[in-house]
């Protein structure tokens, strides 16, 4: 009897060892992507209503990037975000000064040669804790490749303003804005046109 309920275990253990086999090679499969661009990429974003989120995921998958969310330690309310009422994403915009914490950090930041910075347009910019990000490492000799989303507003001057942030070694590569509507195909059609 305990034969055979050995036998029967080991049964079923076969096809979960194969299925952790394959996903240990789609792993490696997407590290030997990265390797053979001679490109370490980071995906960070910050997103409050999922929008942003949605198109650093599909830049991840499309690249084999890691991905960091930029997590407030404070988080945003609805009504902290309701614009033009004097909430504290007003008060923040309004001040370039303001650095709202982040939760968490970047491990081995220094690993990674292109960072994909996305971030939502508030009042024509990039909310501040993205400058908390960019002030809280040292980014030299890194490729910086923003995007943003918006239901309205370009990527405009959002990202040319937090050049200054960085080092002057950081190479800024022109970013893109994407709609709330925007396809997947969209992302992998910018993505495949920088040349990475």
């Amino acid at each position: 009897m305990k034969r055979f309920v050995a036998l029967l275990f080991s049964a079923c253990m076969i096809p979960m060892l194969v299925a952790c086999g394959s996903e240990s090679a789609e792993s490696s499969s997407d590290s030997e992507t990265n390797a053979s661009t001679g490109n370490k990429i980071l995906v960070a974003y910050f997103s409050c209503t999922g929008t942003t989120e949605q198109i650093a995921e599909w830049i991840a998958e499309g690249t084999g990037a890691d991905s960091y969310e930029i997590v407030p330690e404070d988080p945003y309310t609805e009504e902290d975000l309701a614009y033009y009422t004097g909430g504290r994403a007003d008060r923040e915009q309004a001040d370039s000064s303001a650095r709202p914490v982040i939760s968490g950090s970047v491990e081995n930041i220094d690993q990674y040669n292109v960072i994909f910075l996305g971030y939502p347009i508030w009042h024509g910019q990039a909310p501040r804790i993205i400058s908390t990000f960019l002030e809280s490492y040292d980014f030299s000799g890194v490729t910086i490749i923003p995007f943003c989303t918006s239901h309205s507003s370009g990527i405009g001057s959002s990202a040319e303003d937090l050049y200054s942030l960085c080092s002057d070694t950081v190479t800024w590569m022109d970013g893109q804005r994407f709609s709330g509507d925007s396809s997947e195909n969209e992302v992998v059609e910018w993505i495949n046109g920088l040349g990475l």
